[in-house]
């Protein structure tokens, strides 16, 4: 079972792993042996889940889940298969639980007066700067 919080552990039968070759370390190794580990879960058709969570989930992980409704993530961090199975395993739980976790609603405020008052006279200083750069024309001395 993979922890995910107090409420929710996903059992290991409902994810898969693929392995293929690796661009991190591993000397001559990485073109030989296949140690970069890809988990993949079927969020659509997880049981684990209910339809609520995985609203969620394909809302706060677009990148990660494909048309399908599969979740990728992978790793190719270490020299070994099962260093980066575990490592998979950790950035799996640790993305769904921050997928998963409340969020505080963003409180609107107003920028200062001080502030527009600044931005606007940055911006007529700025401008008489641009306009001293010009020629006079030949009416204008």
């Amino acid at each position: 079972m993979i922890v995910i919080d107090h409420s929710l552990s996903i059992p290991e039968r409902e994810i898969r792993f693929t392995f293929t070759t690796s661009g991190g370390p591993g000397g001559q190794n990485v073109n030989k042996v296949c140690t970069k580990a890809t988990l993949l879960f079927d969020v659509d058709g997880s049981p684990s889940l209910d339809d609520g969570r995985k609203r969620l989930l394909r809302s706060r992980l677009p990148g990660r889940i494909n048309q399908q409704g599969v979740m990728r993530v992978s790793s190719q961090r270490f020299r070994t298969r099962e260093a980066n199975r575990r490592a998979a395993v950790a950035r799996f739980s640790e993305l769904l639980r921050g997928a998963f976790e409340k969020r505080a609603p963003r409180k609107r405020t107003a920028a200062p007066g001080r502030s527009a008052e600044r931005r606007i006279s940055d911006k007529k200083r700025r401008g008489r700067l641009k306009l001293d750069r010009t020629r006079p024309k030949a009416g204008d001395e």
